[in-house]
């Protein structure tokens, strides 16, 4: 898990940066439109490829820090056992989920490959490019829905506090600590 955690984390930090240089091809992009009446041509071509790969790549980097949303309502007022079943029905069905996305994403790059597929753009991108990246970041979600799925499974059989504990949404208890925490941190840079 924390070899998958480290590929995750750095994933994300290419997102991060790739995100990061797509806005600052945007702003050239508009000063050079309205400064100079020039275009680079595939701005937004280039913005969805790295939407869906950065995207993608960040599905699984929120999973592990269970940062996705979950609606907690119903759930926090049931007994530890069925809280313990949901939060296993959660993990299960995002794994299937996640998988179904993975396999089709794969499939999707295959048929890209095998037809030589072009994007019908004025960029004529081969499309198994960004497909690859985007498919990439769909398997390594799955991967990580699917370790998580089943170390969930094994607490449940085991110790519900403690599978509840990991795998639950987080509580505004932990978000506060972890707020403080990084408040408190010291930083890196100073």
């Amino acid at each position: 898990m924390d070899r998958l955690r480290s590929v995750l984390h750095g994933v994300a930090i290419m997102a991060g940066y790739a995100f990061f240089a797509l806005s600052i091809f945007i702003v050239v992009e508009i000063l050079a439109r309205k400064l100079f009446n020039y275009s680079f041509q595939g701005a937004d071509e280039i913005g969805g490829y790295v939407l869906a790969a950065g995207t993608a790549g960040g599905f699984g980097f929120a999973l592990i820090h269970r940062s996705h949303t979950r609606i907690d309502l119903l759930v926090s007022r049931l007994s530890g056992r069925r809280q313990a079943a949901f939060n296993l029905l959660a993990y299960v069905s995002l794994a299937a989920f996640a998988t179904f996305m993975a396999w089709r994403g794969c499939a999707t790059l295959q048929q890209s490959i095998e037809f030589g597929s072009l994007a019908s753009t004025p960029l004529q991108t081969p499309l198994w490019i960004p497909q690859s990246l985007w498919a990439g970041g769909l398997v390594l979600f799955a991967a990580a829905a699917l370790i998580l799925a089943g170390r969930a499974t094994a607490a449940f059989f085991r110790d519900v506090d403690a599978l509840n504990g990991e795998f639950g949404p987080i509580t505004i208890r932990e978000e506060v600590e972890e707020q403080v925490h990084d408040l408190t941190a010291p930083r890196r840079d100073a």
